[in-house]
């Protein structure tokens, strides 16, 4: 059975960057009838925080994912532990006892001599009482001794890869303090739970190939790996500068509709077109891991802005009926309202405004050259209540006294009666105003 999981790091709040990971993984388990794991990467217990984890369940439920179990893997170290003795026992980890200042001065002097900047694997060549005694001076950390041999595998975006390990240093899994590093955790988890393949950022692809290793080391199955591109900025800058204020919370808050960042987000950098899906069952249904390639993709969140004008261009009044409860919209024109304005909005957050438009009448928004024929107008339009033929008859009525005509006439009527300079027809707004607009020059 196809197996995928998802597993953020409750260090923070869920970003448009770890969404690619969230989304593809359960696309390709939700096409395939499999399963979905969330994976809460929480080993770090200094800097995992429960309001993250929360966050995390919150923005995913919001979106429309499911999940078919969780997992944390704070409540399995001991399996970690376990994975720790058996490559101890097979000698493939071994201790290290060199500082961090230290490693930094074997890298320079490396680069300097125009060499990689690989681990010697010193540590191989201690005694055992030059390790006692390292170890009782500044404690140790574990690496894991690869093969150095070639690394090769089909990647699902980017094709075939090979990595020479010896151009890899060995890789750290427990650190100065025994926390067990994700690279462990990852492989002992993607074995024990079946994982059959794993879509992440191309930034990892070096981890995917000392990971190999690690799993054909402890006698998993090697999933099926996929590495997408990664996402950069409107202008090609680096995204993790920003990615503060692109956090989904954030974006939600700012009224984007879950359908526009899961549309976007399912076709961002492959050869597919963006195409606005109502829901994530129609998003997994369109997905093709295929068509995405691996060079730097592009992200501007202005670009969900007119997809979630589009999707709250489809829905119903009664698919907002909370919406226009909560802006005071009366029961007896919700309808017409919402079909007013649905079609002049960014986002749901902007229908209140419209109400107190309609409620309240609007500041009119008169040129110093119009502000004569604005009173003048205003002087001969009727009295509430208004019709659809309102508009039209008001017009006529002042193009014939003025002898206004064209934009000249309907331009300035309409930014004086709603403030704005463009919105619905105006035959659709009068018979929404409860108050009559005036103007006194």
């Amino acid at each position: 059975m196809t197996t995928t999981r998802f597993a953020p790091s409750p260090t923070g709040w869920l970003h448009i960057g770890n969404l690619r990971a969230a989304l593809f993984n359960y696309a390709i388990a939700r096409q395939q009838g499999g399963t979905f794991i969330l994976r809460i990467d929480d080993t770090d217990a200094e800097r995992s925080k429960d309001e993250y984890i929360e966050g995390v369940k919150e923005d995913l439920t919001w979106l429309g994912f499911t999940w078919d179990r969780i997992e944390h893997q704070s409540a399995r170290m001991d399996n970690y532990l376990a994975a720790k003795q058996k490559l101890i026992d097979m000698g493939r980890l071994y201790e290290c006892f060199e500082t961090p200042v230290e490693l930094d001065l074997k890298r320079k002097k490396q680069l300097n001599m125009g060499k990689p900047p690989v681990y010697d694997r010193a540590a191989l060549d201690l005694s055992e009482d030059e390790k006692n005694t390292l170890r009782a001076e500044r404690g140790s950390h574990w690496r894991f001794q690869l093969d150095h041999k070639r690394i090769e595998w089909t990647d699902g975006i980017i094709g075939d890869i090979s990595i020479d390990a010896a151009s890899v240093s060995d890789p750290v899994l427990f650190k100065n303090d025994g926390q067990i590093l994700y690279t462990l955790a990852s492989v002992v988890d993607d074995t024990e739970m079946g994982i059959t393949d794993v879509v992440r950022g191309s930034d990892h692809v070096t981890n995917t190939a000392t990971q190999i290793q690690m799993i054909e080391a402890l006698g998993g199955d090697v999933p099926r790996f996929a590495h997408h591109s990664l996402l950069t900025g409107p202008q090609g800058e680096a995204l993790s500068k920003r990615l503060g204020t692109l956090a989904l919370r954030d974006l939600r808050k700012q009224g984007i509709a879950p359908q526009a960042i899961l549309s976007l987000m399912a076709r961002l950098g492959s050869s597919d077109p963006v195409e606005l899906r109502s829901n994530i069952a129609d998003v997994v249904a369109g997905f093709d891991l295929s068509k995405f390639g691996s060079a730097p993709t592009k992200f501007d969140a202005q670009d969900l802005i007119p997809l979630t004008a589009r999707h709250l261009a489809t829905l119903s009044a009664g698919d907002v009926a909370d919406v226009l409860t909560s802006a005071g919209v009366p029961d007896e024109i919700k309808e017409p309202f919402w079909n007013v304005v649905r079609e002049n909005i960014n986002s749901l957050d902007e229908v209140a405004n419209w109400w107190v438009l309609f409620r309240d009448g609007a500041t009119p928004l008169v040129e110093d050259d119009d502000r004569a024929f604005v009173a003048e107008a205003f002087a001969m339009l009727p009295p509430l209540p208004y019709t659809s033929t309102t508009w039209s008859e008001w017009t006529t009525t002042v193009k014939e006294a003025t002898g206004r005509k064209g934009k000249g006439l309907f331009m300035p009527l309409r930014k004086a009666v709603t403030g704005r300079q463009r919105g619905p027809e105006m035959a659709d707004v009068m018979p929404l105003l409860q108050t009559r607009p005036t103007f006194e020059d």
